[in-house]
């Protein structure tokens, strides 16, 4: 008896086909989300409710390609599903976490982003851009735009991130001067940071990649134990939110401020 071949998903046999020189090309489902026509869960159900066509073809298949140029309706309406980047600042409190869930309770980036979003930003499909830990506060990014997401994030990129971190212990100009050189921690030595003293008992922190609790460990590697963070900034974008609150991004700001070119 032949051996049963294993089912290639719908999605990997999609981006098989068209090989990695072509041209990015979304699925339907993703498509309605980036577009802000429809969340992503939103989405995929119309498409398995029979809502969606892609050039007058009904689809149920979230996966379905949608070429350049295709005519996508939903309800038998047209819908723009062309690929525009957008990018939120979000001022991160204290206590959230960076994730779909929180098994304690506090509750979650997404859902506090989702309660301050005006109306015509409420059919998008967000993603946030890195993490910061529970307790830390400060500047998080979300976008539509997995690009965007990879653009800010690769360590080659060098998009730097501004932390000030409060401290326990005395802050040296010799203990400076080791996160400035790269901190040895356990598996890699980070690269050489900008570091300098803000106010008594605050260090600022300024880093070109960011590796799981990376501040802290680098801050307690040279005897200065975190007692607070937040991060100030990301590229040359400087938080100017209240906390909780967000506002979109112009495409000038993405620009010159984080060195993307947006869709």
């Amino acid at each position: 008896m032949a051996a049963r071949r294993a089912r290639v998903p719908k999605w990997l046999h999609a981006a098989r086909v068209r090989g990695p020189s072509a041209e990015p090309l979304d699925w339907v489902s993703r498509a309605l989300s980036r577009a802000g026509v429809l969340p992503g869960a939103q989405a995929e159900a119309a498409v398995k409710a029979g809502r969606v066509a892609v050039d007058g073809r009904v689809v149920r298949e979230g996966y379905t390609p949608v070429p350049p140029g295709a005519r996508v309706t939903l309800d038998g309406r047209p819908v723009d599903v062309t690929p525009r980047t957008v990018v939120l600042a979000f001022h991160k409190p204290k206590g959230l976490v960076v994730s779909g869930q929180d098994r304690e309770g506090a509750g979650t980036v997404f859902e506090a982003l989702e309660a301050v979003l005006p109306e015509e930003l409420r059919g998008h499909g967000w993603l946030a851009v890195g993490r910061l830990d529970r307790d830390t506060t400060g500047l998080l990014l979300f976008t539509n735009d997995e690009r965007f997401v990879a653009h800010a994030t690769a360590p080659a990129t060098h998009l730097p991130k501004r932390y000030l971190a409060r401290v326990s212990g005395q802050v040296t100009e010799a203990k400076l001067a080791r996160l400035r050189e790269g901190v040895a921690l356990e598996g890699y030595t980070t690269r050489p940071a900008g570091a300098r003293l803000r106010a008594p008992g605050v260090v600022e922190l300024v880093l070109t990649e960011g590796k799981y609790h990376q501040v802290k460990q680098m801050l307690n590697a040279v005897g200065l134990p975190t007692l607070a963070l937040h991060r100030e900034a990301v590229g040359e974008l400087v938080l100017d939110c209240e906390p909780g609150a967000c506002r979109r991004l112009s495409d000038d700001e993405v620009r010159r401020l984080l060195h993307y070119q947006p869709r």
